[in-house]
């Protein structure tokens, strides 16, 4: 555990004297007389009950507390007013989005609505949904996602994804649950700790939101362009309230039965080939010996100096195989492939350009298929038996089951030995990109795996406040928040493979690449496909997490004079199960169904070759006796998660000063405190020394303390300049500290295992903003913000004594043993290859501006509001190059723009946002070996159509509804290093949703 004495010290010393500073004059403010209130209401922070949305008070007097208690009337602009209010309230640099009534939020996706918000990078799945969100350049494990204040923990995964951190993926929420969602980009400390880019608290409806008794209910239809039939869902909120005004209850349903259906293409990475000393001349074919002997080492090895850019993924044939495709070629089968026939099957290339020649490792084309099913209930009591007492139950539930038939067509690149396909008459660009070849004695295989996951969620809070002292100058706020999710993913894999074939390779960069089949058709079940090379995999993955939390706030003083003090304790866990059986499995399989069966098992294909009858083949290979079998193993390979565990268990104790004061006769608000926040943590996980596999755990724990403050101050009577300076702490990722040990070194010195002590994220931040109220709904803002951020991690060493690596000493072999004992015993040092956190700092600054701009002067009902947000990053310190090689999934600009029109019974919404490229792995990471090579995505914009109708002198005056969600049909792309080496494409399609929605 790294520990930082000078900045806890210093944290301690600036919280202090901030304190007494600000907290004298505002004690006395709050024990003078005070004016005559109505009943107090909630303070606006996610720490406690956040605040609700009302229309803004009209009082033009300085003290007058804006509130925004309720929902009340309808309608974009209305929404979007609650939002400018709210942020001017605000003292810190806050963003909301309000409902435009109970049950109708302005998106059909929470991330979609967040994405409005300048500052917010959406992540989106394949199918285009919004995903998750990240905040002001870091990634999403940065955001500290609540509901009611509490932590939202989902165990789900996207339908392409891994997750293993602390993201939250905010499409299992329904969005008609919610009325309020805040983005918190500076802290206050009665915030909950663990964000360092910003906190978001999503809000749900509760029954005195709408006082009285009210039934919404809505119901769409949604199309897919690439899916083939029209889906429903629908929601339905009821919600009451007696007439004395002391008890409700609100219970809402939703449902969504929704078609899977994504096209594209992937390469799984790029490749080249890698050469043996034959094959890249450093070797005479004369003196090479036997080209068939598997322990020829002149044929055998690929040395480092034949493949000086890596990536050598593509072993050639020692000597041309005999075959239909390479005679058809006009090869000459038995030929030694040497330098010699590489030059003179490749006119007009060097062997050194022969072995950088760059080429998908697995060109596919991939059709995703299937049904989605969401269903969710919510509910939320409140009881005020008088003036001073107001008691409060939400409880949420949500179910989602996705089935996913995921199958894809592999040109086989890449191999495990020397087997792979002939390039022949290549053409290379600048960059060494092929762009036209021959490719004999090339295979095909279907890869199908038919995805079945299942995620629940559940979510309970109960909270109590209490007004206390004479003129209710007390209140005491309590609650608790407890949620569970649990996940499932279900993963088999069927792969059978092709007869040999003699592919046409074309990639003229307008796409992805393309190849002919050479006569082989890959959608005819009866073309020859064989087990040959081919597998069955039986992967299955268990994912649950756990959060709650119990808080106690104190404040003295009246809503913007006063002092608060609150106490917290938050335990958080997640495990992740990995189970496979493909070995039993895939021996029961190729004994039942031989090469010559398998064609009775294979289909025709929706998108040109061919699929697996999964019913049929499960049935005949008793799959689900080997499924409910599966042992745990240590890594998932349908993800690539490791198994593992995290418990934490954090106490945090705050004081914070709220108050007012003038300048120059001008307004000036603001906020200060201190946070104290400790964790103590448990990381385990399988771990595997010799035959033993057993689960190891590892502890750790640190304390921080986070000093904030924000002022607003009012220099003109629509103009507001505001500042903020705050440390702010983010947990580190659990994948970084799960065990994971492996001790293999025969010498007893190196091992391999995660770090349980790496110190959390830390961050130093500063913020400036100038915001201009222009009337109605109308603002313009810009904000600059700066976050010096430390406790990034790269790959390291540390000296660790074997007696703290967890491993048993009894399961090291009689040679290790001997060795440790050699070195020490237990007390041995033992060099751990592990996380480390870098010593340099992350340096973020970027700016983001907003306008919102109602046009009436124009036409009246027309508007406007737009958002541009720019970042720049720079690694300083002793170890900046090793940060620096670990930024990504950060775009440097983002922007969007909504143009709207309504009136009382019409609405028209066009809105278009745009994410600038970025890195989405460190360089050389994992794309198939190239050390220089790295994944990027695509710069993207997206436009988004929605418009209704409402026919107010009808029954519940129903609105019609149209919504169409990527209304160009634009595809999500990403690349490797070069443009015209494209990584995956994915085309989600245009989705249009027709619906009704109306009130009792």
């Amino acid at each position: 555990m790294q520990t930082k004495t000078k900045k806890t010290k210093l944290s301690r010393a600036l919280s202090l004297a901030l304190l007494g500073m600000v907290s004298g004059p505002l004690l006395a403010q709050a024990q003078a007389p005070q004016d005559a209130q109505a009943q107090p209401q909630e303070a606006q922070t996610a720490d406690q009950e956040p605040a609700q949305a009302q229309p803004p008070a009209t009082s033009a007097d300085a003290d007058q507390v804006t509130e925004f208690d309720s929902v009340v009337v309808t309608g974009f602009r209305r929404s979007l007013q609650f939002s400018t209010d709210a942020k001017r309230e605000a003292t810190g640099f806050t963003d909301s989005i309000f409902a435009e009534d109970i049950g109708k939020f302005p998106d059909l996706n929470i991330a979609e609505s967040l994405n409005r918000i300048p500052g917010i990078q959406m992540d989106r799945d394949v199918n285009g949904e919004g995903l998750n969100i990240g905040i002001r350049g870091l990634p999403q494990s940065f955001t500290k996602t609540l509901i009611n204040g509490g932590e939202a923990a989902t165990a789900s995964i996207g339908l392409n994804r891994g997750n293993q951190n602390r993201e939250v993926d905010l499409n299992l929420f329904p969005t008609e649950f919610f009325n309020q969602l805040t983005v918190y980009k500076s802290p206050q400390a009665s915030l909950p700790e663990g964000g360092i880019s910003g906190v978001v608290d999503m809000r749900s409806s509760r029954p005195f939101d709408n006082p009285g008794r009210r039934l919404n209910y809505s119901f769409q239809l949604d199309h897919n362009s690439i899916g083939d039939k029209i889906s429903p869902r629908g929601s339905a909120i009821y919600s009451w309230t007696n007439d004395e005004g002391t008890f409700g209850a609100l219970v809402g349903v939703a449902s969504v039965r929704s078609r899977i259906a994504v096209r594209g293409w992937e390469s799984v990475a790029w490749m080249n080939p890698s050469l043996n000393p034959v094959q890249c001349g450093l070797v005479d074919p004369a003196d090479a010996g036997d080209p068939e002997d598997p322990n020829n080492a002149n044929f055998s090895t690929r040395p480092e100096e034949c493949n000086p850019g890596g990536g050598g993924s593509l072993q050639m044939p020692n000597i041309v195989p005999d075959n239909a495709s390479t005679i058809g070629a006009g090869l000459t089968p038995g030929e030694t492939v040497d330098a010699a026939w590489l030059r003179a099957n490749n006119p007009g290339l060097s062997i050194d350009q022969i072995t950088e020649a760059l080429l998908p490792r697995l060109a596919r084309p991939v059709d995703m298929s299937g049904d989605r099913e969401r269903d969710a209930v919510m509910s939320s009591l409140e009881w005020r038996p008088n003036e001073d007492m107001h008691f409060y139950l939400d409880a949420l539930y949500s179910k989602a089951q996705y089935e996913n038939d995921r199958i894809d067509m592999n040109l086989v690149g890449r191999t495990f030995g020397p087997v792979g396909f002939l390039p022949t008459d290549m053409q290379l660009d600048e960059n060494n990109v092929v762009t036209s070849a021959t490719l004999a004695n090339a295979r095909f295989f279907l890869e199908a795996r038919p995805y079945r996951d299942e995620v629940q969620y559940w979510n309970v809070n109960p909270g109590a406040t209490f007004w206390l002292g004479e003129d209710d100058l007390i209140k005491l706020d309590v609650s608790g928040n407890w949620s569970r999710s649990w996940f499932f993913r279900e993963s088999p894999t069927i792969l059978p493979v092709s007869p040999v074939t003699t592919v046409e390779y074309r990639n003229d960069g307008g796409g992805e690449p393309t190849f002919t089949t050479g006569g082989l058709d890959l959608n005819d079940p009866n073309a020859g496909w064989t087990w040959e090379g081919g597998r069955v995999n039986l992967n299955n993955e268990k994912r649950v997490t756990e959060a709650g939390r119990l808080r106690a706030d104190l404040q003295f003083g009246e809503e913007r004079r006063n002092v608060k003090v609150g106490v917290a304790y938050d335990r958080f866990s997640r495990t992740i199960t990995a189970f496979d059986n493909s070995g039993a499995w895939g021996e029961h399989v190729f004994d039942t169904i031989s090469d010559s069966d398998l064609a009775s098992f294979l289909r025709p294909g929706p998108h040109g070759f061919i699929t697996v009858d999964f019913d049929s083949f499960f049935a005949a290979t008793n799959y689900r006796e080997f499924f409910d079998n599966a042992p745990e193993v240590n890594t998932s390979q349908s993800v690539g998660a490791a198994s593992g565990a995290v418990d934490e268990k954090n106490l945090a104790a705050y004081i914070e000063v709220n108050g007012e004061s003038e300048i120059w006769n001008r307004n000036l608000r603001f906020n200060a405190g201190v946070r104290w926040a400790s964790t103590d943590q448990e990381i385990s996980s399988p771990v595997t020394i010799g035959d033993v596999r057993e689960w190891q755990s590892l502890t750790g724990d640190y304390d921080e303390w986070l000093p904030s403050f924000s002022a607003a101050w009012d220099v003109a009577d629509s103009v507001v300049l505001r500042l903020s300076s705050s440390r702010t702490m983010t947990r580190p990722n659990p994948r970084s500290m799960l065990p994971a040990t492996t001790f293999s070194d025969p010498s007893a010195e190196i091992a391999d295992q995660g770090n349980p002590n790496l110190s959390p994220y830390l961050s130093t931040n500063f913020d400036l903003g100038a915001e201009w109220y222009t009337g109605g709904e109308g603002l313009v803002a810009l904000s600059l913000f700066n976050k010096r951020v430390t406790g990034y991690t790269y790959q390291g060493i540390n000296l660790i004594p074997f007696r703290e690596l967890g491993i048993p000493i009894d399961s090291l072999g009689d040679q290790q043993r001997a060795a440790l004992d050699a070195n020490g015993g237990l007390d041995a040092p033992i060099n751990v290859r592990q996380q480390v956190n870098a010593d340099a700092t992350l340096d973020i600054r970027g700016w983001e501006a907003i306008w919102v701009q109602p046009l009436d002067f124009v036409f009246e009902g027309l508007g406007f509001m737009a958002n541009y947000t720019d970042i720049d990053l720079e690694a300083t310190g002793q170890e900046a190059e090793e940060l620096s090689g670990n930024l990504f999934g950060i775009a440097p600009t983002m922007w969007n723009a909504t143009a709207y029109w309504e009136n009382a019974a019409a609405m028209v919404r066009l809105s278009y946002s745009w994410s600038d490229g970025f890195a989405v792995r460190a360089r050389g990471n994992n794309e198939g070996g190239l050390n220089y090579a790295q994944h990027r995505v695509l710069e993207r914009g997206q436009l988004d159509l929605s418009a209704g109708y409402t026919f107010s002198s009808l029954p519940t005056s129903p609105q019609i509804t149209l919504n169409v969600i990527n209304l160009t049909n634009k595809e999500q792309r990403s690349v490797l290093e070069f443009d015209n080496v494209p990584y995956d494409t994915y085309e989600p399609g245009r989705t249009i949703l027709l619906g009704i929605r109306g009130t009792f």
